[in-house]
């Protein structure tokens, strides 16, 4: 029974063989397509909320590198990713003007608040970011800046530029260059103020004694948006499987699975594609 057993052990592992190929091949062949973010994006959990809807629905892979939106768009500029989800619609434009992205359509939106210590030291709560940036100034509190070219830090900037305060100007203005994680952990640990985007503050877990402490003003509005990278331009780009992306994210499909991601009973994104 031995010597039988020892003569067909090679066959039977021989006939294994076409099946780990048949594996090996199909893993192979998944498609995939690489997508330059942002950490906020990320970082409030959408994505792996959104991408395992879209991968049942085209048998597509995403792989998300999360960077601030400055750095994503320059990925796309060189031909380092597929498909774009960022949100500063003038750097946008820009890229699309510039030839190195296709058609932008807007995704969805959400919205920056303030954040700082409840106790509110430079008593800055209500609705005006404007005096709430002059405030803080005034009163050289503590304030963390993304410092990264992100969409959330060009925000912060638009800010400053609007109260006419020049941010590096005082002691307590730290930029770390980091993503929205943590630039909230560091305005947790030194009770300072940060500039987040709401998605990103209802997830984030280590928050200490911190409070939104402005939100309202329409100029808070943080608006997302979509595009493929230019494959005239950097012809190793994805550019079908990317559209496919693009053209799920904006449907009603897609649209509605961004409407139900929920953090607490709280809706995260509002998508306006159709806008």
């Amino acid at each position: 029974m031995n010597g039988f057993y020892r003569f067909f052990k090679p066959f039977r592992l021989f006939a294994l063989l076409p099946i780990a190929l048949a594996a090996t091949v199909s893993i192979a062949q998944t498609p995939s397509i690489v997508m330059a973010s942002t950490t906020s994006t990320e970082q409030s959990g959408l994505f792996p909320y959104l991408l395992p809807e879209f991968k049942k629905a085209t048998g597509i892979d995403v792989k998300v590198v999360a960077v601030g939106t400055g750095q994503a768009i320059d990925m796309g500029r060189r031909g380092d990713a597929d498909v774009l989800f960022v949100h500063d619609q003038v750097a946008e434009e820009k890229v699309v003007a510039e030839g190195d992205a296709l058609k932008r359509y807007p995704v969805m939106y959400n919205d920056f608040v303030l954040i700082g210590p409840a106790s509110d030291p430079a008593k800055v709560k209500g609705k005006d970011i404007t005096e709430a940036m002059k405030k803080i100034s005034a009163a050289n509190t503590g304030f963390i800046s993304r410092g990264d070219k992100s969409g959330t830090h060009a925000a912060e900037l638009r800010y400053w530029k609007t109260a006419g305060v020049e941010p590096t100007a005082f002691a307590g203005y730290k930029a770390c260059g980091c993503g929205m994680g943590p630039a909230l952990n560091m305005a947790s640990s030194l009770g300072a103020y940060v500039l987040a985007d709401r998605g990103t503050w209802l997830n984030f877990k280590n928050r200490a004694d911190l409070a939104v402490l402005v939100e309202g003003d329409k100029r808070l509005f943080n608006q997302y948006g979509v595009m493929v990278v230019n494959p005239a331009k950097h012809p190793q780009v994805k550019a079908a499987e990317a559209q496919k992306f693009v053209d799920w994210v904006i449907s009603p499909v897609g649209q509605n699975v961004i409407a139900s991601y929920k953090i607490g009973g709280e809706q995260l994104f509002f998508p306006n594609a159709d806008k």
